[in-house]
């Protein structure tokens, strides 16, 4: 079981594991092109790296092209910095006759505070829709 990573493990002096029930499907730096004018990064980039995480693992399920059809949750729970080292865990939850829906968890390794813990800074929900050539839905195979 992975301990939460909401405590800001500063103040317990516990650091925050990463997951290890749900696969790594993205890594990256965001840099100071990303930043608003409060210099945290802007919602909008971090929410692009979700649906680009998001979609990893059910491209490989519909075996092709997708589309997202839904953001169904989305919860920034902590600001993400420049420098941060984010990585993205995803999970399937649902398979539909078309459609797969996918939770992401975003997690911030502080890397200027030495990156020895993880802070959980977005978690969210996408749905994607197998698409043929012409872009109309198609089933799902088969796992």
């Amino acid at each position: 079981m992975t301990q939460s990573a909401t405590t800001d493990p500063r103040q317990t002096g516990e650091p925050v594991k990463l997951p290890t029930d749900k696969e790594l499907v993205l890594r990256v730096i965001p840099m100071p092109a990303d930043c608003n004018a409060n210099g945290d990064i802007f919602g909008g980039w971090v929410m692009a790296q979700v649906d680009l995480a998001g979609a990893v693992l059910p491209v490989r399920r519909a075996r092709g092209r997708l589309a997202t059809v839904a953001v169904n949750q989305f919860i920034f729970k902590q600001p993400v910095k420049v420098g941060d080292l984010l990585s993205f865990y995803a999970e399937i939850v649902r398979v539909g006759h078309t459609s797969i829906t996918v939770n992401v968890e975003v997690y911030a390794q502080r890397l200027r505070d030495g990156g020895e813990y993880a802070v959980k800074v977005t978690e969210a929900t996408l749905t994607y829709v197998a698409t043929d050539e012409s872009g109309k839905p198609r089933p799902v195979p088969p796992a």
